[in-house]
């Protein structure tokens, strides 16, 4: 489904280098033109965005498990891309590049031909649980950290391969890089996504080849790497015939986990610095240049994705604003339809020390009744929670904000770095409450925004290699800042927080 055209963040339209960025979850993808202006006479440049596209995503049940509709996705892909030309072309604009980012893990099976066998299995699919075992049977858990400094999770893609047979003659296209490979005829695998594989070494920054030698996949089951800035290839002429776009636009490989390019857009002003990418999930870290491979970190979940310009995102997966949006839904089902603004302030008006939830606990992962199911793992805890809208909101929020300080702690012992602010990034930098209590939790200034830092990633590095702004992160870093709104949230002396600055519409 289109959507119109909407201005960037700022309001306004840019002049300068256009660019596509393809940004898909595993619930809904967007095509995006993002405008770059370089800077003058010692400005940091300008970058905003518009929305032309918007499209469903979701798991289906074919040929005997949970597949995403990779046929349709790509179809959208196109769609959006067909719909981000005609947005340029009306202003008298040529689109530079394309990027594209996307969740992690999963992969579509490419024979010689550059045929795709089988529609993707999603991550949800249970298929890799039993391949576990036989996988730790030839690797042990402690070793394959050791080299690769990924945390456990039964679907990361060394599993799902392990499932697989019959892969000779075959190579497997992480989603972004496939969704690369039908526009350009180009095999190529991103590193960001990469390093979520399993198969990765966190220290060579290449393949972890022994691994695959021990688990009986081909060498060259992937392809070659590729890292964020470098081009892919050019626009198949089919796809530049369908799209309205010239043959000769670029797809240039960005962070192409949606994680690493939210992390490229963190507004940081220096390196002592901790993030949350805040949405359904919450992904919280530090950015190193070094893995941290220890037994330690290993027992404390923590895992080392690459990031751009070969940085670590050194961070654990924590509960999200999930739990807040299935309480909503269950609350509109029995006819209680407050707005937002209306949770948020009626739990900024509760006193501090309520009762709290592991929001990272296996139970909230089913969607059903979840008002009942906080109050139900408050009470094994020994307290009580009252069937309230706003109290079941500010445990939710407690929550959170607590996890994310504990989070922030490990990650300072265990890395052994010092933070001194904290940033929230994407949708959960709207909730100015949860951004106020996570300052108190944390006592660190807490700075939100911007929401879209994964398209802003994907854009800015597009950018860079265009040669429209030029440096590092750092850099990349300060045009964000000048581009976007940012809000501050100093720590409260006594950790008051108050209705006017907690609530957000």
């Amino acid at each position: 489904m289109s959507s119109s055209p909407t201005p960037g963040v700022d309001g306004g339209v840019v002049a300068g280098s256009v660019f596509a960025a393809v940004d898909i979850g595993a619930s809904s993808g967007r095509v995006i033109l993002g405008r770059v202006a370089p800077g003058v006479a010692g400005g940091e440049g300008k970058a905003t965005l518009e929305t032309v596209h918007r499209f469903p995503n979701g798991v289906v049940e074919s040929d005997g498990g949970l597949r995403w509709d990779f046929d349709a996705l790509f179809a959208e892909v196109l769609t959006g891309l067909a719909a981000a030309a005609r947005a340029a072309a009306e202003r008298g604009e040529t689109i530079s590049s394309i990027g594209i980012d996307t969740w992690a893990v999963d992969y579509g099976l490419v024979d010689s031909a550059g045929n795709l066998i089988a529609q993707p299995f999603s991550y949800r699919d249970d298929r890799s649980r039993a391949a576990v075992a036989r996988v730790h049977q030839k690797l042990d858990p402690a070793r394959l950290y050791a080299t690769t400094g990924l945390q456990f999770l039964q679907f990361n893609t060394l599993y799902q391969l392990a499932t697989e047979k019959d892969l000779d003659g075959l190579q497997a296209l992480l989603i972004p890089d496939l969704i690369a490979f039908l526009l350009t005829g180009e095999r190529r695998t991103e590193a960001t996504n990469a390093s979520t594989t399993g198969l990765f070494d966190a220290v060579a920054g290449e393949w972890a080849t022994e691994f695959l030698a021990a688990l009986g996949l081909p060498k060259k089951l992937f392809p070659p790497l590729i890292q964020p800035g470098e081009t892919v290839g050019t626009l198949l002429p089919g796809i530049a015939a369908r799209t309205g776009l010239a043959e000769a636009t670029k797809v240039v490989a960005v962070g192409s986990h949606d994680t690493a390019s939210a992390v490229a857009a963190v507004p940081a002003e220096h390196g002592n610095f901790a993030y949350i990418s805040s949405g359904t999930w919450s992904l919280v870290g530090v950015e190193l240049k070094k893995p941290v491979l220890t037994e330690a970190s290993r027992q404390a979940n923590f895992t080392n994705e690459r990031g751009v310009d070969g940085t670590i995102r050194y961070l654990r997966n924590v509960g999200g604003l999930w739990l807040l949006s299935e309480c909503q839904r269950a609350w509109a089902q029995q006819g209680y339809t407050a707005t937002l603004a209306d949770l948020l302030a009626g739990a900024a008006a509760l006193p501090l020390g309520g009762p709290q939830i592991n929001a990272d606990d296996p139970y909230f992962i089913a969607p059903d009744n979840m008002p009942e199911r906080i109050r139900a793992a408050v009470r094994n805890t020994g307290s009580v929670l009252k069937d309230s809208p706003a109290a079941i909101t500010r445990c939710i929020l407690d929550s959170l904000a607590a996890g994310y300080a504990r989070t922030i702690a490990d990650a300072e012992r265990l890395a052994d770095v010092r933070v001194d602010v904290v940033h929230i990034v994407g949708g959960g930098s709207q909730n100015r409450l949860l951004c106020q209590l996570t300052a108190d939790a944390t006592g660190r200034r807490v700075i939100a925004g911007p929401v879209e830092a994964t398209a802003l990633g994907n854009v800015l590095v597009q950018a860079r290699a265009a040669g429209v702004v030029s440096g590092g992160l750092g850099e990349l870093r300060a045009l964000v800042r000048g581009s976007q709104p940012l809000e501050s949230f100093p720590a409260a002396q006594r950790g008051v927080v108050t209705v006017e600055s907690a609530v957000s519409a």
